[in-house]
C-alpha cells in the first residue's frame, strides 16, 4: 500500500465535528445547514483558483456536514424525549428490546437494541440503544415463556423485563441504560441468519470449558470475541502489560481471514474474481459469527474497499482507505466518534502505516530486517495509541512492547485454529475438539505471558491524568519520531529532549513511591479498598476493626487488608448479598469474630453465611434497632427490619449501619453512615421514618448510581463520601447526577476508579477530615 494523506486531514476534521455535535445535538440542524453552505462556497473557490487547499476544505466541509446530516437525522430517533421523560421518573416500565450482544448466564449486562417501552398501559415505540443490567444471578431458565435449550441468549434474542431507565450522558453511544428489577424474559428466537452463528458460539464455548487456565479463558476471545470465561485477574493482567488488544477478536483478524483465503486460493490456481467473491462472502460471516465490535467493523470495510480496489485493478493507499471506512462508519453511526474501541482500532492501524516502516529501517540499522519488523509493528502501534489510552489509565506500559513482541505471533495461529475449531465442531466433533487443544497451546502462551509481564516489578509508570498528560506524551511522541527520521543537530536535539524526559519521568515515579510511604498516615480510621466495581471499606477503632463488605475479588480485597496490616476482622457487615459486596468473602473466611447480616433471598446467599460460620464466625442475622459497639464507637442498624414491609432481598434490603463515637472516646472518633445499594425509593422511606444524624462520613449508595434521594445526603451532611467503583464500569457510575447532588449537599468524593486506596484520618478542625489516596493528598473541609 502507497501512503497517501490527502484524505486523512478532512476526515480527522469531519471527526472532531462529530466528537461535538454528538454531546449537544440540538446544534445539528444549524450546523448542517452552515458546513453544507461552507462547502459549496469552498468548492466554488476551489474550482476557480484552482488550489489544493481550498479542495481539502471543501471536502473537509462536506464530510463535516455528511456526519452533521446523520445526527441531525438520527438524534431524535436515537434518544426521544419521551425516553428522556421515562428516564428522569425512575418509575418501572416493561422494556421491550432485542441483543445485540451474546448475553451468557453469568453475564452482569447485555447490550440490546429498545423496540418499545409500555407505560402505564400505552406502547412507546423505540428505536434506541441500550445497556441491560440484570438483577438476578440469572435468566429464568425455568420461566415457561423461556426456550429451556437456550439458558444464554445469542444476538437477535427478543425479549421484555420490567425496569427502571437512566439517561446517558450527552455522546454516549448508548441512549439508556436500562435497570431490571426482575429476571429477563425470551419473546422470540433470532431469525436464521443469526441463529447459525449463535449456535457455532455455543458450541465453540461448551467445548472451551474443558480448557485449563489462562489458555482456556483467552481462546474464545481470541477465536470468536466471546470474552466471557476470561477472569479479572487475567483481564486486568492483559490491560497491565499492554495485551488487551489480543483479548476479543481485532481488526487484525479479519485481515488474516482474507489473507489466507486470498493466497490459498492463488496457490491453488482459484480465479482472482472468485477469491475475492468468496473473501467477501466469508468476512461478511466472520463479521456475523465474531459480532460486529468497532474495530471488527472498520477492519472488514477496510478489507472490502481493498478487494473492489483489487477486482477494479487500482493502486491501494493504506490511509486513504484508513480515512474513507473511518468516515464512512462516523457518518452511518456518528457516536463511534467518542468511542475509544473505535478510536484505538483507526489510530492503531494509522500508526502501523505511517510509523511501522521507519522504525523497521530505523531498527534494522542494527538488527536483521525481520527482527526490525518484529519489534517496529507493535512499537508502532503504540505510539499511536498511547495518547488515547491514558485517558483510560494514566500510566504507562514499561513492558508493552516486549509483551506484544512475543505474544502478538501467537494470537494469529490462536485465531486461525480456533475458528477452524469452531466449525469443526459443528461438522465433525473429534477433529473440533482436537484442533481446539491445539489453538489453545499459542492462547496460553499469550496469557502466561500477559501475567509474567504484570507481575514484573514497575509494570506501569506513574503519568500526568487528562489531556495534560494526553498533549504532553503526545509531544514526546513527535520528539521521539523526529530523533529517528531527522538528521545532524536535529537528531541531537531531540534525542537529548528524549533522555531529559525520561529522566524526569523516573525520578516522578520515584519520588511518589518514596512520598506515599512517607506521607501514610498512621492515624487513619477509614480505608476504602480498591476492589473494581464493588465496596469494600474498612473501619478502624483503636485496636478493633469492621469491615463493610468484601467487594467482588477475594485477591484484591487480600491485597488491600495485607497492605493495612490486618489478619483479624471483629466485625464484618455483608450489606447484602450481590456478588459486588460478597465475592470477596473467601479472603476472610477464618479471620472474622461476628458477621452482621440482613436478609437473604437464594440458597446461594445462605452458602456464603455457612462458610463464614463453619470457619468460626458468629453471623447474626440482623433487623432495625440493633446496637452493638467497636472500640470507640457505637453501631446501630438503621435499615431494614422484619416489620418494615415491602423489600425484598436485594439493593433496597441493604443493611444501612451507623457509627457514631461514645461518649467517651479518648480521641477524635470520625463518625459515619453505610448506605449499601439502597435505592431512591428506599431512601426516602429511612428518611420519613427516622431522624439521621450528621456524620463525616457517607458511604454513598449504589456506587454513584442517578437512583439517589438527595434530602438523605442534606441530612447526614456528611464532610466526605466514599464511592467503590470500578474503572470503565459499563454502569456509568458515578453518574453526573449523583456527582451533583452531592457537590450541593457540600459533600466531597472519593472514588476507587480514580484514587484507588483511600484513607481518612481526623483533623484538629471541627468538620473536616485528612484525606490520603494513591494519588493525591490533601483535607476535606
Amino acid at each position: 500500500m502507497s501512503l497517501d494523506l490527502r484524505l486523512s486531514i478532512p476526515v480527522a476534521l469531519a471527526w472532531l465535528v462529530a466528537v461535538v455535535l454528538i454531546g449537544v445535538p440540538q446544534w445539528a440542524l444549524a450546523s448542517t445547514l452552515a458546513l453544507w453552505l461552507a462547502a459549496g462556497i469552498a468548492t466554488a473557490s476551489a474550482l476557480v483558483s484552482r488550489r489544493r487547499l481550498l479542495t481539502s476544505v471543501a471536502l473537509a466541509c462536506a464530510l463535516a456536514a455528511l456526519c452533521s446530516t446523520s445526527v441531525a437525522i438520527h438524534a431524535d430517533a436515537r434518544q426521544p424525549q419521551s425516553l428522556s421523560d421515562l428516564a428522569a421518573r425512575h418509575s418501572q416500565v416493561e422494556v421491550w428490546g432485542t441483543t445485540t450482544s451474546a448475553a451468557s448466564a453469568e453475564a452482569e449486562y447485555f447490550h440490546a437494541q429498545l423496540t418499545a417501552v409500555v407505560v402505564e398501559g400505552k406502547t412507546v415505540p423505540l428505536s434506541s440503544p441500550a445497556l441491560v443490567f440484570r438483577e438476578s444471578d440469572r435468566f429464568s431458565e425455568d420461566s415457561a415463556s423461556q426456550p429451556p435449550q437456550n439458558p444464554e441468549w445469542g444476538i437477535g434474542v427478543a425479549f421484555s423485563v420490567t425496569a427502571t431507565l437512566t439517561a446517558t450522558e450527552p455522546g454516549d453511544g448508548r441512549a439508556v441504560l436500562v435497570f431490571s428489577s426482575e429476571e429477563p424474559q425470551w419473546r422470540a428466537d433470532p431469525n436464521g441468519g443469526l441463529e447459525w452463528a449463535n449456535h457455532l458460539r455455543r458450541t465453540f464455548a461448551a467445548a472451551a470449558e474443558i480448557l485449563p487456565g489462562g489458555g482456556g479463558q483467552l481462546i474464545g476471545g481470541l477465536a470468536i470475541g466471546d470474552t466471557a470465561a476470561v477472569s479479572e485477574e487475567l483481564d486486568a493482567a492483559m490491560k497491565t502489560s499492554s495485551l488487551s488488544h489480543l483479548t476479543a477478536v481485532s481488526g487484525a483478524n479479519c485481515a488474516i481471514v482474507v489473507g489466507l483465503i486470498m493466497a490459498l486460493g492463488g496457490r491453488i490456481g482459484v480465479h482472482r474474481a472468485l477469491r475475492i467473491a468468496l473473501s467477501v462472502l466469508v468476512l461478511l460471516a466472520f463479521v456475523v459469527l465474531v459480532t460486529p465490535d468497532p474495530s471488527v467493523l472498520r477492519a472488514a470495510l477496510m478489507a472490502t474497499l481493498v478487494l473492489i480496489a483489487l477486482a477494479s485493478g487500482r493502486p491501494i493507499r493504506g490511509m486513504a482507505v484508513l480515512s474513507l471506512a473511518a468516515i464512512s462508519l462516523l457518518v452511518f453511526d456518528p457516536w463511534l466518534a467518542r468511542n475509544f474501541a473505535f478510536a484505538l482500532s483507526v489510530f492503531a492501524t494509522a500508526g502501523l502505516l505511517l510509523f511501522a516502516e521507519p522504525l523497521a529501517q530505523f531498527l534494522g540499522r542494527w538488527l536483521p530486517r525481520w527482527l526490525s519488523l518484529v519489534i517496529a509493528v507493535p512499537l508502532a502501534a503504540q505510539l499511536a495509541c498511547q495518547p488515547i489510552l491514558l485517558l483510560l489509565q494514566p500510566t504507562l506500559p514499561t513492558y508493552g512492547v516486549v509483551a506484544n513482541v512475543l505474544a502478538a505471533p501467537a494470537a494469529p495461529v490462536a485465531t486461525v485454529v480456533g475458528l477452524a475449531a469452531c466449525v469443526a465442531l459443528s461438522v465433525f466433533p473429534p477433529l473440533g475438539l482436537a484442533l481446539l487443544w491445539i489453538a489453545w497451546l499459542p492462547s496460553a502462551w499469550v496469557a502466561a505471558v500477559a501475567t509474567f509481564f504484570s507481575d514484573a516489578p514497575g509494570a506501569r509508570i506513574p503519568w500526568w491524568e487528562g489531556w495534560i498528560g494526553v498533549v504532553a506524551l503526545s509531544a514526546l511522541t513527535v520528539v521521539l519520531l523526529a530523533a529517528l527520521v531527522m538528521r545532524g543537530r536535529w537528531r541531537c536535539r531531540a534525542i537529548t529532549t528524549l533522555l531529559i524526559v525520561a529522566t524526569v519521568v523516573a525520578a516522578s515515579a520515584a519520588g511518589l513511591g518514596v512520598s506515599a510511604a512517607l506521607s501514610w498516615p498512621r492515624d487513619w480510621q477509614f480505608a476504602q479498598c480498591d476492589v473494581g466495581q464493588g465496596d469494600a471499606v474498612v473501619l478502624r477503632s483503636g485496636k478493633e476493626i469492621a469491615l463493610i463488605d468484601t467487594g467482588p475479588d477475594p485477591d484484591r480485597l487480600d491485597k488491600c487488608l495485607a497492605r493495612l496490616d490486618i489478619d483479624r476482622i471483629d466485625l464484618l457487615v455483608l450489606t447484602h448479598f450481590d456478588h459486588d459486596h460478597v465475592g470477596g468473602t473467601e479472603a476472610v473466611v477464618g479471620r472474622v469474630d461476628t458477621v452482621l447480616v440482613g436478609p437473604t433471598g437464594s440458597a446461594k446467599d445462605e452458602a456464603v453465611i455457612e462458610v463464614l460460620a463453619a470457619a468460626g464466625a458468629q453471623v447474626l442475622p440482623t433487623s432495625t434497632g440493633d446496637r452493638g459497639e467497636l472500640g470507640e464507637l457505637r453501631w446501630s442498624v438503621l435499615w431494614p427490619g422484619e416489620r418494615l414491609s415491602g423489600i425484598d432481598p436485594g439493593n433496597d434490603a441493604s443493611l444501612v449501619v451507623e457509627f457514631l463515637p461514645r461518649p467517651d472516646c479518648m480521641q477524635q472518633c470520625l463518625s459515619s453512615v453505610f448506605l449499601g445499594d439502597l435505592g431512591e425509593s428506599a431512601q426516602a422511606r429511612l428518611v420519613g421514618e427516622r431522624r439521621l444524624s450528621r456524620v463525616d462520613v457517607v458511604k454513598v449508595s449504589h456506587h454513584g448510581s442517578a437512583d439517589q434521594y438527595a434530602p438523605l445526603y442534606v441530612a447526614v451532611s456528611a464532610t466526605l463520601g466514599l464511592v467503590g467503583v470500578g474503572e470503565e464500569n459499563g454502569y456509568g457510575h458515578p453518574t453526573a447526577e449523583a456527582l451533583d447532588m452531592l457537590a450541593e449537599a457540600g459533600i466531597s468524593i472519593a472514588r476507587s476508579d480514580t484514587d484507588g486506596l483511600v484513607l481518612v484520618s481526623p483533623t484538629l478542625r471541627p468538620g473536616a477530615v485528612s484525606l490520603w489516596s494513591e494519588r493525591r493528598v490533601s483535607a476535606q473541609g
